[in-house]
């Protein structure tokens, strides 16, 4: 089903019967992606005595609670409330939900210990274009990224150079398929998340950063349009389900 839409000054084509989901599903699972040093997360029945609430141990319901954290679990959307001392809400502060994007493909350059992106590298892949949101993926790209326990591995990260030009390019919303946009272990100076959000001059909260994602290899690199959906959490970060359109014009 093509569509045309309105968008700023362009009418852009995208299917809506072909959306392109980079989210990871959150699992009960020590399989679950997972990040920052925490047990997987939980998805168990409410128990009252003998009574177990699921269907197949005799309830008419199945009536679950869950416990994960939306930073190590899977996909999830922040905003500037992740690192300032006042409260943010990304419920209150995410209010558009659709927004042009380019997705890139980065190879990590390496840097001593470390494998990073570079300044350089988002601009040979950005140019001159104007995009409000930038999906990275990095490579190697393979579905082990679906089940990959991060802690203590010392990942892939932004160098603040590159935050900073993402800043002054105007991009306001940042995904990437990493568990942060900075340094596992850095004293906690969070230079890339402070370049991105501008933590030294006029807060961006209407920005975010979305990490754990995962983009298939079938989806090219290009134009999309890009729909990030959240749950309505009144907190810093909420499990998000971002989805791609390719655009068609």
């Amino acid at each position: 089903m093509i569509t045309t839409i309105q968008y700023n000054s362009r009418k852009l084509q995208i299917d809506l019967l072909k959306p392109l989901d980079i989210s990871i599903p959150m699992r009960a699972s020590t399989s679950n992606v997972n990040a920052w040093y925490l047990d997987a997360p939980k998805i168990e029945p409410v128990k009252n005595g003998d009574w177990i609430a699921t269907v197949k141990d005799g309830a008419c319901i199945n009536f679950n609670t869950i416990e994960f954290n939306p930073h190590a679990h899977g996909t999830h959307t922040e905003c500037v409330g992740h690192i300032t001392e006042n409260v943010y809400s990304i419920n209150q502060n995410l209010k558009q939900f659709f927004f042009l994007a380019e997705v890139i493909t980065v190879a990590p350059e390496k840097l001593g210990e470390d494998f990073v992106i570079s300044k350089k590298q988002l601009q040979f892949a950005l140019g001159n274009k104007k995009r409000d949101a930038v999906v990275i993926r990095t490579m190697p790209n393979t579905t082990e990224k679906l089940s990959r326990q991060y802690s203590h591995t010392n990942p892939t990260y932004l160098l603040e150079a590159a935050a900073l030009y993402l800043k002054q390019k105007d991009i306001k919303h940042l995904l990437i398929d990493l568990p942060s946009v900075d340094k596992e272990k850095d004293e906690c100076r969070l230079l890339s998340h402070n370049a991105f959000w501008n933590t030294k001059g006029k807060l961006r909260l209407d920005a975010t950063i979305t990490e754990l994602i995962y983009v298939p290899n079938h989806v090219e690199d290009g134009e999309y349009f890009l729909n990030l959906q959240i749950a309505p959490f009144e907190n810093d970060a909420s499990p998000s389900k971002p989805i791609l359109y390719k655009v068609i014009n």
